[in-house]
């Protein structure tokens, strides 16, 4: 599996995932456009939190992780906060 760091997290998020097994690079290094095309790559994970930080977070996020690795795999967003987890399979649709 490979991930996208996103812009709102630190790059100590790609050495948190790294030793979790995972392969990630940081947005700043790469850069997207996912909703606006409505592709079906890559997987998002967005962490909605108000300390975002691997101290307080990661655990969480790497269960996410590896628990969802075949619809990441396939195509997904993901939503983690301190609260629950939540996957949306793409491509992104418009509510109608």
């Amino acid at each position: 599996m490979k991930l996208l760091v996103d812009m709102n997290l630190s790059p100590r998020w790609v050495k948190v995932l790294s030793d979790a097994g995972v392969e990630a690079a940081h947005w700043s290094s790469l850069g997207a456009i996912l909703a606006a095309t409505h592709g079906d790559k890559p997987s998002v994970v967005q962490i909605r939190a108000e300390d975002v930080s691997p101290d307080v977070i990661g655990t969480q996020v790497v269960a996410a992780l590896q628990q969802m690795t075949v619809e990441l795999e396939e195509g997904a967003l993901i939503t983690v906060d301190p609260n629950r987890t939540r996957l949306h399979v793409l491509p992104l649709q418009p509510r109608s």
